[in-house]
């Protein structure tokens, strides 16, 4: 079972006329993954970018790249993205068809393969994939945008997720991604959750080491 709690600041929040920079700052905070949420105006209403960015963070940080795929259609990038340099891909219950394909598809081009829920989208949808995935993320905001509010029903879902961990002896990571701070991530990571995807708590700070290393901190107490 993994027991490591791990700090993935989204550079979705970080200035991206200084990306380097932005990503070394949380690394001086003992920052564990950067997380990259990429989405295309269609499964999601907003755009950010594509494998160009995670390229760029890539030459940045030696980091593990965890790559959140809120985009329609994503078999069609997968290899881009990892060329790019995605140590994990993420891609959406909702979206894709035929998932234990995707999945094994993520693992054979090299990298991590992950599944993220919705919201509105119970846990039980997943169990005839968990034995076969790294990570699942729990969406705590509705995708689209950063800065939201964190719903507070996604701790039932850490909580649900744990219990299907143990009980059956799988491996995954349990990541959370939506409105995650120094209020809230001290309950989730009692939840069960290793994994906390953080965005403006990180780069909207003015100090985004101390940020970093104070949800860290957080979790690792």
């Amino acid at each position: 079972m993994k027991e490591q709690k791990i700090i993935a600041p989204s550079i979705l929040a970080a200035d991206f006329s200084n990306l380097s920079q932005q990503i070394r700052y949380a690394e001086l905070g003992n920052a564990d993954w950067i997380h990259c949420d990429v989405m295309d105006g269609k499964f999601v209403p907003n755009i950010t970018f594509g494998p160009i960015i995670v390229k760029a963070a890539r030459k940045a940080t030696q980091l593990p790249l965890d790559v959140h795929l809120m985009i329609k259609n994503p078999d069609s990038f997968l290899e881009d993205f990892i060329d790019a340099g995605a140590n994990m891909v993420t891609v959406h219950q909702e979206e894709v068809v035929h998932l234990h394909r995707t999945i094994s598809r993520i693992k054979e081009l090299g990298a991590k393969a992950g599944v993220a829920l919705n919201p509105s989208t119970p846990v039980n949808t997943l169990k005839d994939i968990l034995e076969y995935v790294d990570l699942v993320l729990v969406m705590a905001v509705n995708p689209g945008f950063g800065g939201q509010k964190f719903i507070g029903s996604s701790i039932n879902k850490i909580k649900e997720l744990s219990k299907m961990r143990n009980e059956y002896g799988y491996d995954f990571y349990i990541e959370i991604d939506g409105g995650i701070g120094k209020k809230n991530i001290k309950e989730i990571s009692d939840a069960g959750c290793n994994v906390f995807v953080a965005g403006s708590s990180i780069f909207s700070n003015d100090n985004i080491t101390a940020a970093t290393l104070e949800l860290k901190n957080l979790v690792s107490a």
